[in-house]
């Protein structure tokens, strides 16, 4: 099981630096991910993807959810009130609830990926005024070290969060 560490580091120079120790570590680059804003080039580090800007994996969650019930709730209005002459049984629910969620997984998720991950809205005003967010994903039993590690390399460099679990896909 993985944890994502948030550290907030002072340029891209610093950024290169804590990347290649953390290669040194054994985290692969698969692992890591750097965010700056919009005009910073971050060259040769691996920046955050679509998944890690956005709150795309919510907004699919909360879509299947609701998707899911409302065509639950569509597929028993059908069968207690059935068009005239059709007879319908449980199977109209199990297919609307299946085409419900369909349609609010892809609704949702048109719409999640322009909302900003609101789990990096603490972190905005420091990376607009040029800092480098690293989110970097470790085992559990490697949290320590890699804090110590980093925290030694660059004392300004303080870890800013941890989240219980990585997303299961990012």
């Amino acid at each position: 099981m993985r944890r994502r560490l948030y550290f907030l580091l002072p340029d891209v120079k610093s950024a290169r630096q804590v990347f290649k120790k953390l290669l040194l570590a054994r985290i692969g680059d698969r692992h890591m991910f750097f965010l700056a804003k919009d005009g910073v080039a971050l060259d040769d580090l691996p920046e955050a993807t679509m998944l890690q800007k956005s709150d795309e994996i919510h907004g699919l969650g909360v879509g299947l959810v609701v998707g899911g019930a409302t065509g639950v709730l569509a597929g028993v209005v059908a069968m207690m009130f059935p068009p005239s002459g059709l007879v319908m049984g449980l199977g109209v629910i199990l297919a609307m609830s299946l085409i419900g969620a369909i349609v609010g997984v892809w609704a949702s998720g048109m719409i999640a990926s322009d909302v900003p991950n609101t789990r990096l809205e603490k972190f905005s005003r420091e990376i607009e005024r040029g800092k480098i967010l690293l989110m970097v994903d470790v085992h559990k039993q490697q949290i320590e070290e890699i804090t110590d590690m980093l925290r030694e390399q660059h004392p300004d460099a303080a870890p800013r969060g941890r989240d219980p679990t990585i997303p299961a896909f990012p």
